[in-house]
């Protein structure tokens, strides 16, 4: 019945063409595309999924249809799905599946492929995501910065880059649950500081203290938007002479402080600030719990190789601000020879996503790290197989609905990360992650820039950058207490 049908699509479809049925060759496999978006989950209002195949080819076509509405594609190398018409197939059939026959010339003749299958979500996904644009090695800043990008379409935009500040560096950009009226940002060298966007004002925001490593590095907003979590950390990297191998990162000391904003005042506890290394926090979406990775103390770097972190977590009392006067430890990853990093907890209470790797907390160059998941309720844990690689996974977000996680993959070549998106259902079902749609294709062959340290947002930022590098050059910070 399917050959039937896919038989009947390609003659109606070669018909309506006027092109003739005589030299056709009809292929008994899917289509070799990139990037693969073959039996993908999407949602509604993504951009089209543009697309190519790996071959040399003369020409490509295709038809994408779904319980009767169709659209017809044809290029030269790539395919570009016009938008209107993308958008309005996507909205008529949340929920339904679309069937995409892809046929192509070469040597003057026609194949045509058995069709794919995208299925498009019920649930929504927020308005974008911004993350950070680098070159892949970290020997010297060169230029980067900090983008924007709509989901819906392909529209980017620069929050702010490096030069804008020369000789800096500007990453860890965090949203209090994906809201962009509460943005921090961390900027590092000479005109170092902590960017705070609120709702009517932006300040610059020194952290560091007689009491504190360093400014804020890694930031976590409380969903009250009262509190910041970061890390204070003495970072170092260093290079491979190993073949295979090369960057790593790792901290000669580190602890986590909270900011209480209205109070200008920096938050701390004793059980937070120890000689072992404790990094990258993250509130509870109650608020009331402070995640965070925590390993012994080892000496740096000739012992880089046993660091090892577990998952832990502490009580936080937002009306006093205060901390619990225990710790417990939720994955004791060392037991296993692992070490976890960057753990996310899901807006709607359910989850922890987080990295796993064989040592360290900074697995953008860790070839075995893999996403892995936590059950909140239950505590037991899971690899996330239906989107891990050979290659490193690493930073990870989630949507604001908790039903879309975002996060960098350098499955494509093992030097670039790319940004990718799989869904999950109630029942935490995952479904096979989708390379973030491009208006062309090749874009990401011909950019030598990996994304990283993806975020969503649920509105677009807005932020007068001249103000900004107004105050940062004027050295108008504020000092925390």
């Amino acid at each position: 019945m399917k050959q039937v049908i896919y038989i009947f699509i390609i003659m109606s479809w070669f018909i309506s063409c006027n092109q003739s049925l005589q030299n056709i060759e009809r292929i008994n496999n899917l289509p070799d595309i990139y990037p693969d978006y073959t039996e993908v989950t999407i949602p509604a209002s993504i951009a089209p999924l543009n697309f190519t195949v790996n071959d040399t080819i003369e020409q490509i076509r295709a038809l994408i249809e779904a319980e009767g509405d169709q659209i017809y594609v044809q290029g030269k190398k790539h395919l570009r799905i016009p938008e209107k018409k993308w958008h309005r197939l996507l909205s008529n059939h949340k929920g339904k599946t679309l069937a995409v026959t892809v046929t192509i010339k070469k040597n003057g003749r026609w194949k045509a492929y058995l069709p794919f299958r995208i299925h498009v979500s019920e649930y929504p996904i927020d308005y974008g995501i911004v993350y950070r644009r680098i070159a892949p090695g970290y020997e010297a800043y060169s230029k980067m910065g900090i983008y924007q990008r709509s989901l819906s379409d392909f529209k980017e935009t620069a929050l702010i880059e490096n030069t804008l500040i020369p000789g800096s560096c500007v990453n860890c950009h965090s949203f209090k649950q994906t809201n962009t009226d509460n943005m921090s940002l961390h900027i590092r060298g000479k005109h170092g500081g902590t960017l705070l966007k609120y709702p009517n004002s932006t300040e610059i925001i020194s952290l560091k203290t007689d009491y504190t490593i360093s400014e804020g590095v890694y930031p976590y907003w409380h969903p009250s938007g009262k509190y910041i979590a970061y890390s204070v950390n003495h970072t170092q990297q260093a290079f491979h002479t190993l073949p295979g191998e090369r960057v790593e990162v790792f901290d000669h000391a580190s602890d986590i402080i909270v900011y209480d904003i209205e109070n200008n005042k920096i938050l701390s506890t004793p059980l937070l600030n120890t000689e072992d290394f404790e990094t990258f926090p993250a509130f509870s979406p109650e608020g009331n719990s402070l995640y965070f990775c925590l390993s012994s103390n080892y000496k740096m770097p000739d012992e880089y190789m046993k660091v090892r972190y577990n998952l832990c977590r502490i009580d936080f009392d937002p009306q006093t601000g205060t901390f619990g006067n225990h710790i417990d430890t939720l994955i004791y990853a060392d037991n296993i020879q692992k070490s976890v990093s960057f753990p996310r907890p899901s807006y709607d209470g359910k989850y922890i996503l987080y990295g796993l790797a064989d040592y360290g907390n900074f697995f953008i160059w860790h070839k075995e790290a893999d996403l892995w998941l936590f059950d909140r309720k239950t505590g037991s844990q899971r690899s996330i197989n239906e989107v891990n690689s050979e290659e490193s996974e690493s930073f990870h977000s989630w949507s604001s609905n908790s039903r879309w996680f975002v996060f960098a993959s350098r499955r494509q070549d093992g030097l670039y990360s790319r940004l990718y998106i799989a869904s999950i259902d109630n029942n935490g079902k995952i479904t096979k992650p989708f390379l973030l749609p491009q208006r062309y294709p090749e874009k990401y062959d011909n950019s030598f820039y990996s994304f990283n340290v993806p975020e969503f947002i649920s509105n677009p930022v807005n932020i007068d950058i001249n103000e900004v590098e107004k105050k940062i050059k004027n050295n108008d910070k504020k000092y925390a207490k």
